[in-house]
This record gives C-alpha cells, sequence and structure tokens, in this order.
C-alpha cells in the first residue's frame, strides 16, 4: 500500500508508522491537524505530512475545508468487508431495538477485545442518562458491567492479569480492589448479570447480561439506566432478550467459525 515497506532507523516499517497516524484518532476527536497527529503517532512532522498525503490518496485518510484531516469512507469500507462482527451487529439490532422501546433506556453491545470492551453497537434513548460509550469506543474490562460480564466469562490468564491491575478509577465507586474485583466477578457468574452503580458515572447504573452461541460467552448486552434503586428490575427482562439473542445466532448456519476472532485471550 505505500510503496516500500522499508523500515525507519528506529526499526518500524512503513506500515507500522501507517497504523500509528491512524490510531490517533479516537471517537472523541475524529478530526485532527498534520500536527496533533504527529504528537499523538510520535512521528516526525515530515514522516507524518507523507504519511497523511499518502493516506489520502488511497482514500483511507480525508481532508476537510480547513486541511483537517478525518478517518476516510475508504477505511469503513475496507472494514465493514472484513468485520467479524457484522452477522452479530445485524441480528442483535433487532432485539436491541424491541428491548430498547420497552424499557425506554439506551442498549448497547459490546465484545472482547485485548483487555477492553469494545462497543459495536448502541441505541439511544431521547432524554435518557448520559452514557460515555458509543460506537467503536472503548473502556476497560473492570470498570463497566459488559466489561464485567466479559472478564468473567474469559480465559483465566485474561483475568490474572486484569486483576493484577492497574484498575484505573473512574468515580469513587469503580472497582479498584483485586479482591473486590474477584468477588464481583464470581457473582457475574453466579447471577448471569452484572449491576454497576456509579462505576462510570455518579448517576447511573449498568446492567450487563452475557450472549452465548454455542455455549461460548461472545459479547455482552447491557443497559444505562438511571442510578436508582429500582434498577436492578431491568436485570431479568434483559437476561431473557439476551438468551433470545443467543439463540438467533445459534441458528445461523457456520457462525459458530465466525465468532472465533471475537474472543481474544
Amino acid at each position: 500500500m505505500m510503496g516500500s515497506m522499508a523500515r525507519s532507523s528506529s526499526g518500524e516499517s512503513v506500515l507500522t508508522r501507517a497504523v500509528r497516524v491512524l490510531e490517533a484518532f479516537s471517537p472523541q476527536e475524529p478530526v485532527l491537524t498534520v500536527s496533533q497527529i504527529s504528537r499523538r503517532a510520535a512521528l516526525p512532522m515530515a514522516t507524518t505530512v507523507r504519511l497523511v498525503e499518502e493516506l489520502t490518496r488511497h482514500g483511507l485518510l480525508a481532508r476537510d475545508e480547513q486541511r483537517r484531516v478525518r478517518i476516510g469512507n475508504r477505511l469503513w469500507e475496507l472494514a465493514q468487508r472484513a468485520s467479524p462482527v457484522g452477522t452479530l451487529r445485524e441480528t442483535a439490532m433487532q432485539f436491541m431495538s424491541d428491548l430498547h422501546s420497552v424499557v425506554g433506556h439506551s442498549a448497547q453491545l459490546g465484545i472482547l477485545d485485548g483487555q477492553e470492551v469494545l462497543f459495536i453497537e448502541r441505541l439511544i434513548a431521547p432524554g435518557a442518562v448520559t452514557t460515555v460509550t458509543r460506537i467503536g469506543g472503548r473502556l476497560p474490562l473492570h470498570a463497566s458491567s459488559a466489561g464485567l460480564v466479559l472478564l468473567a466469562h474469559a480465559p483465566a490468564d485474561l483475568r490474572d492479569r486484569v486483576l493484577r491491575g492497574p484498575l484505573q478509577p473512574y468515580t469513587p465507586h469503580t472497582i479498584t480492589d483485586q479482591r473486590a474485583l474477584r468477588a464481583a466477578l464470581a457473582e457475574v457468574r453466579q447471577n448471569g448479570f452484572a449491576l454497576c452503580p456509579g462505576h462510570i458515572r455518579p448517576n447511573a447504573t449498568g446492567i450487563s447480561v452475557p450472549v452465548r452461541v454455542a455455549g461460548r460467552v461472545v459479547a455482552a448486552l447491557g443497559l444505562v439506566v438511571p442510578n436508582e434503586e429500582h434498577a436492578w428490575s431491568l436485570a431479568r427482562p434483559l437476561q431473557i432478550t439476551g438468551m433470545a439473542l443467543g439463540r438467533a445466532l445459534d441458528v445461523q448456519a457456520g457462525l459458530s467459525q465466525r465468532i472465533q476472532p471475537w474472543i481474544q485471550p
């Protein structure tokens, strides 16, 4: 893609440096100047200019009227072709829409990606409590209800790595103690859902349940609701929806082979 794969004096290939340029963007800041990209990617300005121009020619980046840079439509197009979560998202939307209309709160779907939960779909209710999650956004596994569900059913070596920390606090209610986190994960496995009042935002409660396909947890389906005493009462309809989604995914021919990339130790 970038012509030569020649390495820099640091030993990095052109492709590695191009990936660092792309990773400079975030859901919170999808538009950057070249100098911002240079700082975030820790690349010399001249190198950044060259990579940005080449990525732009290929449609992977794009410029606006002020010459600022954003992710290009071509990158989105390529990602849609290759995404292993397309079937999961498409199927989940049917169930999330029904859940969303019944409970009147924001719904979201997350998968395990490394040591984070990656949110691949969400529906926002008008006037609902504000959420920090967005499609393509990430959170540490210990901090959110979706993360706790995924971590509770993750391989033991991943759980051990997360338990060793560090466990970043978002509010005074975020789990930051290894013993407390271990107990919370056991409770998730026992109860079949995670309830996190005020763990990310003081005024919000996250509730999530596992989505199983062929017996394996492949995603976490969740709600973000006001931090009130009756929030736990939504766990049951959420569990029913999660089980129904799992059954729908289970019957799709060949899906079990496509699940593998979603579960990373």
